[in-house]
């Protein structure tokens, strides 16, 4: 390995949707995350999987050369890559996987891929230098709720998770991102739904709970319930929308997160965890997080919110989730392949 250096410095590489991202950890500290957005996708109402992968090609190379920068950190400094194998959007991870594999080749240093969902739960531990925040112990529960996944995992410690709970149809944040679209707010629709629902009143409309067994949930007959709801109210006033969006967001949203926490209560209450976290792309939404907070003192446990920027998709999760792996030499072949689906 050209790799002497007594720290260990991870790069770490995140590409499985429309987030082109870098990030570098040292010694298990981030020192640079750097994200590339991609506002292509805005006119279309959602991403578009073959122009979500030319951005990553244009994105990649200087979003990687900004994070090594600004981490002041040199290419042959690198311990290893890690890199989002997936799930994700297939032709976005290839971007992500191929240069990982052919960067690492080059300097003949390990790769490790990491699993976006895994990375996402190991926000929590992601610390920036000369800072020291309250980690959750193990084991604890972990939501972890984005536009593709919504899961209950027990985390035992930081490589061994279960998935005790999860959706049998769509996720949450597609349940928001659909709701949005029928209302006529623009893409992205969820953080748009969480800001007119400040305004409006949640306890307005009602609606339903699906009916799934055990710890999982379902939002396909939400969405179809949704639906139906705005089309029948506008039967007789075709107005309804325009004049009550405030108070429809607003108990949507209550409606969703009530619904996520229903379950999560159940999960405390079976698993005896202490700790309780939230994670992925929708738990930047502020309902969700006022909500564990309150369930959080109800059932008297500890409650782990991420910070913002380490919410939505980012390098630095998986640069820590590269970190763990390190650590245990768990490091991939060079004929690895990215994966569109794949199990915790």
């Amino acid at each position: 390995m050209n790799n002497t250096n007594k720290d260990n410095i991870i790069l770490g590489i995140e590409s499985s949707c429309d987030d082109t991202s870098a990030a570098v950890l040292i010694n298990g500290k981030v020192y640079s995350n750097v994200v590339a957005n991609q506002d292509v996708h805005n006119s279309y109402g959602g991403v578009v999987p073959e122009l979500a992968s030319r951005a990553h090609q244009q994105n990649i190379v200087p979003v990687v050369d900004k994070a090594l920068k600004l981490a002041k950190v040199k290419a042959t400094d690198l311990s290893a890559i890690a890199f989002t194998k997936g799930p994700g959007l297939l032709g976005s991870l290839m971007v992500g996987t191929a240069f990982a594999k052919s960067f690492a080749m080059g300097l003949n240093i390990p790769i490790i891929d990491v699993h976006h969902m895994k990375a996402h739960v190991h926000a929590h531990f992601i610390q920036k230098p000369n800072e020291n925040i309250n980690t959750p112990n193990f084991p604890f529960l972990c939501l972890t709720v984005s536009g593709g996944h919504t899961q209950i995992v027990l985390i035992k410690s930081p490589l061994d998770m279960t998935i005790i709970g999860e959706t049998i149809d769509d996720a949450a944040g597609e349940a928001f991102d659909k709701a949005a679209k029928q209302l006529g707010i623009d893409y992205p629709g969820g953080p748009l739904i969480d800001k007119m629902a400040k305004n409006g009143n949640e306890k307005r409309f009602k609606f339903t709970y699906p009916k799934v067994a055990g710890l999982n949930y379902s939002f396909s007959g939400l969405k179809t319930q949704f639906l139906y709801f705005l089309q029948e109210q506008s039967k007789s006033n075709s107005n309804f929308i325009e004049e009550n969006k405030k108070d429809i967001c607003a108990s949507y949203q209550s409606h969703v997160v009530n619904y996520l926490l229903k379950k999560l209560a159940l999960a405390i209450k079976q698993t005896g965890c202490k700790d309780i976290a939230i994670a992925g792309g929708v738990s930047a939404n502020s309902k969700l997080r006022e909500e564990l907070i309150k369930l959080g003192l109800q059932t008297n446990c500890n409650v782990f919110i991420p910070s913002f920027e380490f919410c939505t998709d980012n390098a630095a999760m998986i640069a820590m989730s590269g970190y763990f792996m390190y650590e245990k030499k768990l490091f991939a072949k060079q004929n690895v392949t990215p994966q569109a689906r794949i199990n915790i």
